[in-house]
């Protein structure tokens, strides 16, 4: 992605939304927020629908200006994705555009070959799906459940390669932009022998994806039925988490009442005290693998191009380099 036709440099300003009228190959966006969220995305995100092109346009610039080789899709939706999820601050939202192909590309045990008839085994499997009701706040509620995954299958890196999916799956929603989704872990007979493969290497590369390498709004993380190594273990991780990530970290243990305070049991299955019927994958692992022409078009435009590599979009530090050696120190005592 160098051409001239794609980066021309303009001016951020409400003229160069005239720009777009030059580019007949990209789609042209067309918000499909309600009224509601249109109010929300203002007073939250500080979207404001008259100038969204703009900034958009603006954000664009940035990227031809400063990665001319990012080979990353220009869409005018795609990159609203992440300018929503950094409150629209320009500079924000343009680092985490970087991050998203730094972290893809650094990682190619998880992001090669990504798609989800690649990943099968893990959906059939329920390590992963999403419960078919929004919550109060109109978010998705993600469910992640390790003890489902048998090691000896396949590695853990097919589990992420799963949940990353899911996500881009989801964010592809506008109203999923603006509103976040909430993560729903149940850890319940996960062995000390399991969790060992979630060591410091993953560790470190699944916080720089969900905390600084994805355009999601991540608004809460219930953890149930942990084990009490998983409490060691997060007070370790803890101070290298953003504190706003961190805050919206709750431990419930076995206690689906306190559960209950942050999930209505009106949308939870039965298995977590609900009254929304038996927990049922079928319906999701239906559509993600429905979307497999999507994704085969969607990740066809984010191309490392052959003169550039990974040190050339680096400029971040990450505090998540140190959960390396604290968790390698935390694991040895074990």
């Amino acid at each position: 992605m160098s051409g001239d036709s794609n980066c021309t440099r303009t001016s951020p300003s409400a003229g160069s939304l005239s720009d777009n009228e030059f580019l007949p190959d990209r789609p042209k966006y067309v918000c499909s927020l309600s009224p509601d969220l249109i109010t929300k995305a203002r007073e939250e995100l500080q979207e404001k629908p008259e100038w969204r092109l703009r900034d958009v346009q603006a954000l664009r610039d940035m990227v031809c200006k400063d990665y001319p080789s990012l080979g990353t899709c220009l869409d005018d939706a795609f990159l609203l994705r992440f300018l929503r999820a950094r409150k629209f601050d320009y500079d924000r939202a343009l680092q985490l555009l970087v991050n998203y192909h730094t972290c893809r590309r650094s990682w190619p045990e998880v992001f090669n070959n990504l798609k989800p008839s690649a990943i099968k085994p893990v959906l059939e499997s329920g390590f992963v799906t999403v419960l078919p009701c929004l919550d109060p706040e109109g978010r998705h509620i993600v469910c992640i459940r390790p003890d489902r995954w048998t090691p000896s299958n396949y590695p853990i890196t097919e589990n992420i390669r799963a949940i990353y999916l899911t996500l881009e799956k989801l964010i592809q929603s506008e109203e999923t932009q603006v509103n976040g989704i909430v993560i729903l872990a149940d850890y319940k007979g996960v062995s000390l022998s399991k969790a060992s493969h979630f060591g410091p290497f993953v560790a470190k590369k699944v916080i720089g994806i969900l905390q600084d390498g994805f355009p999601i709004r991540i608004k809460a993380v219930n953890i149930i039925n942990e084990p009490r190594i998983f409490k060691g273990i997060f007070a370790i991780i803890k101070p290298f988490l953003k504190e706003k990530i961190a805050n919206r970290f709750f431990l419930h243990g076995c206690d689906l009442n306190s559960l209950h305070q942050n999930i209505p049991p009106v949308i939870l299955p039965e298995e977590y005290g609900g009254t929304s019927g038996k927990l049922d994958i079928s319906a999701w692992n239906e559509l993600l693998l429905a979307s497999e022409e999507d994704f085969l078009h969607d990740f066809s435009q984010l191309v490392l191009p052959c003169d550039s590599s990974p040190q050339d979009m680096l400029r971040t530090v990450s505090s998540s380099d140190q959960v390396i050696r604290l968790l390698s120190g935390y694991n040895s005592k074990y």
